[in-house]
């Protein structure tokens, strides 16, 4: 049978084993709990920075895509409140698709026509 220190009872063999407490666990563990600390920390940074690239083009495309519709159709400014308020239906749990944004985002495009500018810039970001 198994001599950790258990917490409950014993249901049908299940045993909730109690974590020793960390003096015990002598600096060597330390130093690897450290480690794996610091790659938890480093990894959750550049999960942040893929994401925020990740919007960064997703904003320019939305961006382009409205200027190349706006001129092949003619749209003018009501297609951005119209887009906006089906965007907020399709995705209710995001922000950031006001018309405002979604202005600010055919703005960006159209200052940046570029698209190897806007990749160049995304990768930029460390």
């Amino acid at each position: 049978m198994d001599n950790r220190k258990r917490m409950g009872k014993d249901k049908d063999g299940v045993i909730f084993p109690i974590a020793p407490n960390l003096s015990e666990m002598g600096d060597r563990y330390l130093e690897f709990i450290e480690e794996i600390k610091k790659e938890i920390l480093k990894q959750r940074v550049s999960v942040v920075m893929n994401a925020n690239a990740s919007m960064i083009r997703l904003y320019w495309n939305i961006g382009k895509a409205i200027l190349a519709k706006q001129e092949q159709e003619g749209w003018g400014a009501k297609v951005i409140d119209r887009m906006a308020k089906d965007l907020k239906e399709i995705f209710p749990e995001m922000s950031g698709f006001s018309p405002r944004n979604i202005k600010y985002m055919r703005k960006f495009a159209q200052c940046w026509s570029d698209e190897t500018i806007v990749q160049r810039v995304v990768a930029q970001i460390p």
